[in-house]
């Protein structure tokens, strides 16, 4: 039976994919306040303006492509059973070539009903060719339609999902995340007594509570492939 790897990615992940990461030094929320773009209130006030800027976003994303972090993460599925949990909103992982990715946060690629965002009828994938939300365009329901995206304060549903997987790994596995964000970055505390954890970041994060743990100071494919290196040379007690 294949060893379980869990992976717990972030913002970081994607930063060499030319993404900028939402926190930190010229994120995306030094351009446009987070309570404009991502919340409930930001919604209701102007739907136009938090459909356009996910509309942008969209569109950078289409033209963006893996990088070798997470290239890396998909080759690893020939020997172990690979299970990502994300943070992020873009199918980076799903372009390299993963197949079990548990969106934490929702899907830029997909919109949904502002009724009911989680009504799988009314969710839609949309393309490169027809990537934007037009104002006042409305989901099968009658209401407008809104990224797939999870607003702050509102619920995570995947959580529980991704926790099951948490509890279940053989190796748990975080890349490019501050462990600030919760629900997510509790994820790490689901793992069973024991289980080797790797963080990959290059940034300093607290992490004298979490037993097990070693930090990898690298950014997503300096760090993954150090990791890929002690995987196969036996050093992660697998």
């Amino acid at each position: 039976m294949k060893k379980k790897l869990v992976f717990l990615t972030g913002a970081g992940m994607s930063v060499e994919s030319g993404f900028k990461t939402f926190r930190g030094q010229d994120g995306l929320w030094e351009d446009f306040p987070v309570e404009q773009v991502a919340s409930h209130e930001g919604w209701e006030t102007d739907p136009t303006l938090v459909n356009n800027f996910y509309n942008n976003l969209r569109r950078k994303l289409y033209a963006a492509q893996p990088n070798e972090g997470h290239r890396i993460i998909a080759s690893l599925e020939d020997r172990y059973d690979v299970t990502v949990v994300t943070q992020n909103v873009d199918n980076l992982h799903e372009k390299a070539g993963s197949t079990r990715v548990i969106h934490l946060h929702g899907e830029l690629t997909k919109v949904c009903s502002s009724r009911d965002q989680f009504d799988e009828r009314y969710i839609k994938e949309l393309t490169e060719e027809n990537a934007d939300v037009q104002p006042g365009e409305k989901a099968g329901d009658g209401s407008l339609l809104r990224p797939f995206i999870v607003f702050f304060g509102e619920s995570v549903p995947m959580i529980s999902v991704a926790a099951s997987y948490a509890e279940a790994a053989d190796v748990f596995i975080i890349v490019g995340t501050s462990l600030n964000v919760y629900p997510a970055a509790g994820l790490v505390r689901y793992a069973k007594p024991g289980t080797p954890i790797y963080l990959v970041d290059p940034d300093d994060v607290r992490t004298d509570r979490i037993p097990n743990l070693t930090h990898l100071k690298m950014g997503a494919s300096e760090g993954m492939k150090a990791l890929q290196d002690l995987i196969d040379s036996n050093h992660c007690r697998l």
